[in-house]
Order: structure tokens, then sequence, then C-alpha cells
């Protein structure tokens, strides 16, 4: 969970129960409105025999992060060809330090990249984290720190990526979040793909709290009690599908 102050938790806070154990289905939340723009709805044409992979990256302390990447995947598996891969990035604190910040367990179902080159093998990537005073949470920066070789060789320009994110507050850094971290994939090479205002009257609700921004998904998790809202999941959702859509656009080129 991310909190736009700083990243010392409350000890009130409870491990929220959004979670999902598997990934919902497409129609469990509405991922893209129906006045959204039709390029959004719809995955782009062309044929291939070729299965793409959307990789799902993501650093979820609290499990808020991790209910927007479930979701995310479940929108990418909706679009015909392309196959949503789910990983997490190393914990780098103790789990002495993990009880005392009373984090939840990890589900292991959800394997740990095992190393950065994995990301070799996608086609696209999703990065998903907390913040930490308007910047990526430790673990998911030192993921990227470990990235060097990639780098020294370029072996990830040109692959799409875009980000998710969860703060703490209303202005804790929905958009710093991932402003700052666009620097990571500047240096790779990689294509920046934002949602934009894709997700048609969605983005302009002001009836309800909701997180996620133009630059992609988002949640607020307050002293960690507040659970990811339907608006908020459905928002994931329809960034995974339409990251996807984008990285099928891509592979028939």
């Amino acid at each position: 969970m991310g909190k736009g102050g700083g990243c010392v938790p409350s000890k009130k806070r409870q491990p929220p129960a959004t979670t999902v154990a598997t990934a919902p289905s497409s129609s469990s939340a509405t991922a893209v409105p129906r006045d959204a723009p039709e390029e959004a709805q719809d995955a782009p044409t062309g044929e291939s025999s070729q299965t793409l992979r959307l990789y799902i990256v993501f650093y979820s302390m609290y499990g808020h992060v991790e209910a927007l990447a479930r979701h995310a995947a479940a929108g990418a598996g909706a679009v015909e060809g392309v196959e949503a891969v789910l990983r997490r990035v190393p914990e780098t604190l103790s789990a002495e330090v993990l009880e005392k910040m009373q984090a939840p367990s990890k589900d292991p179902a959800v394997p740990v990249i095992s190393a950065p080159a994995d990301l070799e093998e996608a086609d696209g990537v999703l990065f998903g984290f907390p913040t930490r005073y308007g910047a990526m949470a430790a673990q998911m920066k030192a993921f990227f720190d470990s990235t060097g070789s990639l780098w020294e060789k370029q072996r990830l320009a040109g692959k799409p990526a875009g980000f998710f994110v969860s703060t703490g507050t209303q202005g804790g850094g929905q958009e710093t979040t991932a402003w700052t971290a666009i620097t990571q994939l500047v240096h790779h090479g990689m294509l920046f793909v934002p949602i934009g205002y894709t997700f048609g009257s969605g983005m302009f609700n002001m009836d309800d709290i909701r997180g996620g921004s133009p630059y992609g998904a988002g949640v607020f998790a307050g002293d960690g009690s507040r659970q990811p809202s339907e608006a908020e999941l459905a928002l994931a959702e329809h960034q995974g599908k339409y990251m996807a859509a984008f990285v099928k656009k891509l592979g028939h080129a």
C-alpha cells in the first residue's frame, strides 16, 4: 500500500479483503463504458497464430496493487491472442519487519519473477507499485536497478509498457508516481503507453472517490482499511484490455 506522505504504516491497518484469489472474469467489472472510444473497446484486427504475452509485474504490500494487477490480467485475457502473465518483484524487507508492519502473506499462486531477463519474453509490460513520497516503492526500484544487463544491451527497447499505482491519499502521488517512473522506461528505450481518457465517462465521474489518472489505473488505500472500489477495479481491467490491444497491434505491424 502506498501512502502519499510516507511509507510508515499505521498499526491500525488491516490487510484488505479485496486481494482476489483468482483473476476475475472479464464480466466481473465493466472494463470499458459504452461511450468509450471505439478503439478502446475493440482489439485491433488481424489474424495470427502467435500468442503474445503481456507481463503484469507488480509489488504489493497490503493487497491493493495486487487487486488491480489481477483485474488488469482479466482485462488482458479478454483480448484474443494475448496471454496475461502475473509476476511479483522480490521482497526486500525481512519477514520480521513485514510482520511488524502487519503485511499479509503473499499468495504463492503468483510467482516471483525469477530474473530480470524474463522480461525479454514479454511483448509488453504493465508495472504496478505503491508510492513512497511521490515515487515508486523501494522494492520496485530495486527490481529496476537489477536490470542493468538488459539496459546495457537494450534488450527491452521498443517494448510497450505502462503503470498502475496505489497511494494513501488523494494528493499522495497518483500522477507523480507514474510520471517519475517514466525515466526507467526511457533508459531502456521502452514505449510508455498511458490510458489517456479512453475509459470514457468513467474518467469524468465526480460523484465517487476514485484513484487512477490518464497515466494509468490507481487506488486510494487510505490507512490500509479502504478497499479498492468497483470503479478502480474496472479502470484496472480496462487498462489491461487496452494494453493488450496495443500489444496485439504492434505484434501484427
